[in-house]
Parts: structure tokens; sequence; C-alpha cells
């Protein structure tokens, strides 16, 4: 996972779309990595935000920017920043 802070102070993440039923509103899901705390290994955890994507552009399968926002709903405090990657 990439997460870096803007010039704002806000969260900048990156992940994959997943498919979702939702008009205006995409699934992200980021993947970081923790280390286990008796094995110490390195295991890979993924955490699912929902988005605001307005226009549509992100497709189920493509990489993306977020960034974080004030509340747009019960469930959306992220926004769509930009398509990296289109999937295939």
């Amino acid at each position: 996972m990439a997460e870096t802070v803007n010039k704002e102070g806000k969260k900048v993440l990156e992940g994959t779309v997943l498919p979702s039923k939702m008009a205006k509103t995409i699934v992200v899901a980021v993947k970081s990595y923790k280390v286990h705390p008796v094995y110490k290994k390195r295991i890979e955890v993924r955490k699912k935000y929902h988005v605001d994507d307005p226009e549509g552009l992100a497709k189920p399968g493509d990489f993306v920017a977020i960034q974080e926002c004030r509340p747009i709903s019960a469930t959306k405090r992220f926004r769509l920043v930009k398509v990296l990657k289109k999937g295939e």
C-alpha cells in the first residue's frame, strides 16, 4: 500500500476497484502488510473502502488513487482522485 499525505494533510491511498452494484460509489481494496506478533512473518492485510465516484470513471479491476474527505454518506469517507492503471 502506498499511503501518503498530500499538501492539505489528507491521506491518499492506492488500491484495486472491486465489483459492486452501487451507483456513484466504488469499493476499493487497499493492501498493506503487518508483522505477525509471534511468528514475525509479514502478513498481507486488506481493507475495503467505499469511495465516491460521481462520474463513474473507475471500473472493476482498475488501480486507483483515493483521497480522504469529509463524510459524504454513512459509509463514504473517500473520494476518487484518479485512475492510475486500467484493469483488463
